[in-house]
């Protein structure tokens, strides 16, 4: 048996829930990004940028809690929050190791985690369908 797709369900409802945290850069996001990177940015921009970024992110977290209860939208929500956990890794990465020190570095890493599990679940379920 595969025990990522037996708790697949648990998987996406803790990763969209620790996802949904995010939110905190919604609503407070010079905040969320001393806490995040250990840097700031300055402007109303800025903030926009910011705010909208903790949106996104929490709706990421609210499809992958969605689709913990909805089979039917299952590869879809781990393939696109999958995508989204690549491209922020990458991203900061592409820094080098300028924020790993910061609580970012705690974040990829467990979103590195999510990504092989949301794969590794949507693998077993495509060689099951084949």
């Amino acid at each position: 048996m595969n025990i990522v797709a037996n708790h697949i369900k648990w998987i996406m409802l803790v990763s969209g829930v620790l996802t949904c945290t995010m939110v905190y850069a919604a609503i407070a996001p010079q905040d969320a990004l001393r806490a995040t990177f250990g840097e700031t940015l300055d402007g109303p921009v800025a903030d926009i940028v910011v705010r909208n970024w903790g949106i996104l992110i929490t709706l990421v977290g609210a499809m992958l809690i969605y689709g913990a209860f909805n089979p039917a939208v299952r590869t879809f929500a781990l393939t696109v929050a999958g995508f989204s956990k690549v491209a922020f890794v990458a991203l900061v990465l592409s820094h080098g190791s300028r924020y790993l020190g910061s609580q970012v570095g705690v974040a990829i890493l467990i979103d590195l985690v999510w990504v092989v599990l949301f794969a590794w679940y949507l693998l077993s379920r495509s060689s099951v369908t084949a």
